[in-house]
């Protein structure tokens, strides 16, 4: 799935999030935090290399409980999940670098 450039102010429950088959980055944070404008080409990257991997992007912030399930405590976080279990995760990447030990988890075409 191609990569997103907005985040979405509709999150999904995290049941529907966790029954979803395949590979899933779901990326928490906010269109005008800094950290998260400058996280995006790397991310972008990342899913270049990954197509196959399922891209959901979630507006995070006060009074939405979606990131709180996942324990998101700064912006962006990125979070691998296969099957409703977390693989791994990356908390405020500055380059793709820090994103590549992701692929490594699960194969691009997993």
């Amino acid at each position: 799935m191609p990569y997103l450039a907005t985040y979405s102010p509709d999150a999904p429950e995290r049941a529907a999030l966790d029954a979803l088959p395949g590979p899933v980055l779901l990326e928490f944070g906010a269109g005008w935090c800094p950290h998260c404008q400058a996280a995006q080409p790397a991310i972008e990257q990342l899913l270049q290399q990954a197509p196959q991997w399922q891209h959901i992007k979630v507006e995070d912030g006060a009074g939405r409980r979606l990131g709180r399930t996942f324990r998101v405590k700064l912006w962006p976080t990125l979070i691998l999940q296969h099957g409703g279990v977390e693989l791994g995760r990356v908390v405020r990447p500055t380059s793709m670098a820090e994103l590549l030990p992701l692929l490594a988890l699960l194969p691009a075409a997993g």
